[in-house]
Order: C-alpha cells, then sequence, then structure tokens
C-alpha cells in the first residue's frame, strides 16, 4: 500500500509551500513569483493576452480513466492553446484547485508532476494560485498569461470573404479516444472486465494528453504569416468555424475531403461505425488550430506538412456550407460538445 499523506496534517501554507517547492522561473519578464501577496510580471512594452478556465470532475474529466499526471498536464495545455489561438507566446499561469477528502498529499503531487512538465515544455511559470477544499470532487481553475508584439495579436472577428481556412494537425483523434474509454469503463461497470483499449494509443493519447501548437505559432513568425482571423478547435470545428463566420459576419465553404483525419483513427472510427467526418466536425478537445489566412500568404502555407487548407470564407448571405466528396452541399451545423448539455 503506497503512503498516504492527509493534506490536513500540512495545512493550507504548508500545502502550497510543499507542491510549489521546487517551483522555477523561467521568464525574464516574472518579477516576483510565488510565495508573495501576488505576482509582478512586467512584459517590457509588449502587450498582455489573458485567459482562464474551468475544470470540473464529472463534467470535463472522469478520474476513472484519466491519470492525475495527465490531468494536470492537459490542465495546463488547454490554457495555453488560447494563448496561442490570440497568436501570443505564454509566460505564466496561475493554477486554484478544490478537493474533497478523498484526495491525499500523494495525489496532488501526480497532479502537480503534469502541471511542472507543462511548465517545461512550454517555457512558462508558475506564479500563484489557490487551493481549498471542497464537498465533492476535484475543481480546477487555470489562468494564462501571454504576451504580444503590439498588434500583432489575432481575433475571432477580423476574417475576411475570399481568405483560406485553415486547420493544424488531425481532427477527430480526441473524440474517439473519448468514446473508447468511456466504452471500456461502462464494460468495467457492467462485468468487471479489465478495460481493452486495443492498442489505439493515438486516439487516447488525443484525450489525456493534448498538445497546444506552439509550432504552428513559431511558423507565422519566421514565415512572416499574421492569420486573419484564429481560434483553437475545443468544441469541435463545425462549432468553431461557426464562431468565426457569426464574429466576423461572413460565411464558408469548407471540403469534406480537405478535412485532415489521423489513418489509425479513421479505421478506428469505421470499427466503431462512426462516421470519420463526423467525428473530425463534431469531436471536440482536439486543441488544433483553425485560422483563416490571405490568399496571398498561400504559398508560404501550402508547403507546411501540419497545415491543412480545409475551405474559404465566403460572403455572409452565401451561409455555411460543407461540401461533401459527392460534391454535396449541406449546412454546416453546430454539433460540437457543450459541457452545458453534457450528461
Amino acid at each position: 500500500m503506497s503512503e498516504r499523506t492527509e493534506i490536513a496534517s500540512l495545512g493550507e501554507f504548508g500545502l502550497i509551500d510543499h507542491l510549489t517547492r521546487n517551483n522555477e522561473t523561467r521568464n525574464a519578464s516574472t518579477l516576483v513569483s510565488v510565495g508573495d501577496d501576488a505576482a509582478v510580471i512586467d512584459h517590457f512594452g509588449r502587450q498582455t493576452v489573458l485567459t482562464t478556465d474551468l475544470l470540473v470532475e464529472g463534467i470535463h474529466f472522469d478520474l476513472s480513466y484519466t491519470p492525475l499526471k495527465h490531468l494536470g498536464y492537459k490542465s495546463v495545455v488547454v490554457n495555453l492553446s488560447d494563448i496561442y489561438a490570440m497568436n501570443a507566446q505564454p509566460t505564466q499561469i496561475l493554477i486554484s484547485i478544490a478537493f474533497s477528502n478523498r484526495f491525499s498529499v500523494e495525489a496532488l503531487d501526480e497532479f502537480y508532476a503534469g502541471v511542472y512538465t507543462a511548465c517545461q515544455a512550454y517555457g512558462v511559470d508558475l506564479v500563484g494560485g489557490d487551493t481549498s477544499s471542497s464537498q465533492k470532487g476535484f475543481i480546477i481553475s487555470v489562468t494564462a498569461i501571454g504576451e504580444v508584439a503590439p498588434d500583432q495579436y489575432v481575433k475571432r472577428s477580423t476574417a475576411k470573404v475570399n481568405d483560406l481556412i485553415c486547420v493544424s494537425g488531425e481532427l477527430g483523434g480526441a473524440f474517439l479516444g473519448l468514446t473508447l474509454l468511456e466504452r471500456e469503463k461502462k464494460i468495467f461497470a457492467e462485468t468487471g472486465a479489465q478495460p481493452d483499449l486495443e492498442g489505439q494509443s493515438y486516439i487516447v493519447g488525443r484525450l489525456l494528453k493534448p498538445e497546444a501548437r506552439k509550432d504552428v505559432i513559431e511558423f507565422f513568425s519566421e514565415a512572416e504569416i499574421l492569420p486573419t482571423s484564429m481560434m483553437d478547435i475545443s468544441d469541435g470545428l463545425s462549432s468553431d468555424i461557426l464562431h468565426i463566420c457569426k464574429q466576423s459576419e461572413v460565411g464558408c465553404v469548407l471540403y469534406e475531403d480537405k478535412l485532415p483525419f489521423n489513418e489509425e483513427a479513421r479505421q478506428f472510427a469505421y470499427k466503431l461505425q462512426l462516421d470519420p467526418t463526423a467525428c473530425a466536425l463534431s469531436g471536440g478537445e482536439d486543441y488544433e488550430l483553425l485560422f483563416t489566412v490571405s490568399q496571398s500568404d498561400y504559398e508560404k502555407i501550402k508547403n507546411n506538412p501540419n497545415i491543412s487548407i480545409i475551405g474559404y470564407i465566403s460572403e455572409a448571405s452565401e451561409g455555411t456550407i460543407l461540401v461533401t466528396r459527392a460534391g454535396n452541399k449541406h449546412a454546416l451545423v453546430a454539433q460540437g460538445w457543450n459541457h452545458m448539455h453534457a450528461k
């Protein structure tokens, strides 16, 4: 039996000291970090970007199949993804957690091991946060802070007619990973049979250990590309392109045969009798970047293997359209994941 340290034995300040005992500072902009009343950061004339996320056990994650270290990593990454989606570089994060008495100090150490792994991987500093007890479950609040050169940030509301619609990476994998893990959880609950993940490490990894697309933002900088609009794909491609269209007051045309889908994931979708296109359009939590660029940037992006051009921006009056492989046109509908309607 592994050792279990009760959180009450440390007290709140003792717990914070324990969880931040090996905290490192990586950014010159971090002047005062954890351990004071507030952090102090100075972005030296660059513009500051802020985002925050709330993750609630039973709504956003299920600890029956989510290792705490993975959860810590993912909690950071999903916030960094929002900073990158503004064409900015993340520099600091704050994390607050609330937990019931079923969690031990060792469990929180596991969670923070994932947090620190993400901080190291993305070069950000953990500069503060708070801890509290909760009556039930685990609640995580993460705030990310980033910086961007003046007027280089990119919003959702600035797409222009005839812009190319692009997406990084591959879509639909996280949804398939969730489908597989939920299936195995149900089988385990009914029969006690150990989970069989069928060697599907790609889709399980897409759900449990997503990555934010730092590389794409660095490519924009090197290639001198400023997207005309951008957001990250957290709710599903169809929902998220509709956000851009609504806020930019434009329409869009997407091509089914241009949607990037992992071949291993495609075969598994067929096995589950799911349509890969539906997974790509409606599956959430891919944390890829969805962005538009001027047609004049086509030559710069066409050979980047991490970027797919999936359609173009049209006049608002033409609606939001998906052109199928057979050439049929369908109205795009937002069937993305909505936690307000989740089970």
